[in-house]
């Protein structure tokens, strides 16, 4: 039987490390969103590490933009991007400021909240699915753009928080590329997963997009 999560909440060393140290630490941690509704937590069990500038998969590859500057803020800061027009996704800020790494959430277990959850994932047909991708993630937990530079260490009232959780031990973590990223960074070992765990979403090749004739 696993130990009851930590709820201490975790500080701005714990994200101010190199992107790829903080990652797979990520897993097994407490989400907390605070909502108007009341609280969901999440626990993570899927992410992807971004290295910034030096990363040709990551939105900070071409340097800074209005679109991406959180990314190069202080560590322990939530990145909050729109895609494809339609959809969310939420990073969380580490490494050293101005280095403009992060670590996208890709899925979760929500623990606490999924009537909430449920009510904006209506089309989800179990729980597992209530956050199985980063997209659905962020619908689950009501993230939009709103909360873009959200300080995830300013603790209650802040809608987001990391808690210390349940962290995974290295010998239940899994490694492989990144999902639908291509380019430079397609084959980088940089998404992490615990082993067998059902609310992880399934790996994607990058799809080149068709340009219209």
């Amino acid at each position: 039987m696993s130990a009851r999560p930590d709820r201490t909440p975790l500080d701005r060393s714990f994200y101010d490390r190199p992107v790829l140290t903080v990652a797979p630490d990520l897993l097994g941690r407490t989400l907390v969103r605070r909502t108007p509704d009341g609280p969901i937590e999440l626990r993570i069990t899927e992410v992807e590490a971004y290295a910034g500038e030096a990363d040709p998969g990551s939105h900070a590859y071409r340097g800074r933009t209005a679109r991406n500057a959180s990314m190069f803020g202080p560590p322990g800061h939530a990145y909050v991007y729109f895609i494809y027009g339609m959809w969310f996704s939420l990073n969380l800020v580490c490494g050293p400021e101005g280095h403009a790494s992060g670590v996208l959430l890709r899925a979760g277990e929500i623990t606490v909240g999924a009537d909430l959850a449920r009510k904006r994932r209506s089309s989800a047909r179990k729980d597992t699915e209530l956050a199985k991708g980063p997209a659905r993630l962020a619908t689950a937990l009501d993230i939009d753009r709103s909360l873009d530079g959200t300080d995830l260490c300013a603790g209650p009232p802040s809608p987001l928080s990391v808690l210390a959780g349940n962290p995974v031990p290295a010998d239940q973590v899994s490694t492989g590329p990144r999902t639908g990223v291509g380019g430079g960074g397609a084959h980088h070992p940089y998404r992490y997963w615990i082993t067998h765990d059902p609310t992880v979403s399934p790996y994607r090749a990058h799809t080149p997009r068709r340009r219209s004739t």
